[in-house]
């Protein structure tokens, strides 16, 4: 969805947020994304390493029955 918004539509969206926020607030609610993304990124990359973890530990049970 984002990669359809273009170059144009994001001035239109960050004249529209100045505009509903103020100049004065908007650096405050770039903060606040870039921190929740941020926090986004890192928790999906933790529950990937754990089924990561997980899919090896049954490997090696499953290569360790095998002999």
């Amino acid at each position: 969805m984002l990669a359809n918004i273009g170059f144009p539509g994001l001035i239109l969206i960050l004249v529209v947020a100045l505009i509903v926020f103020g100049p004065n607030k908007l650096p405050e609610i770039g903060k606040a994304a870039g921190d929740t993304l941020r926090e986004f990124k890192k928790s999906a990359n933790d529950l990937t390493s754990d089924v990561t973890d997980e899919v090896k530990e049954v490997k090696s049970i499953v290569n360790d029955d095998s002999k």
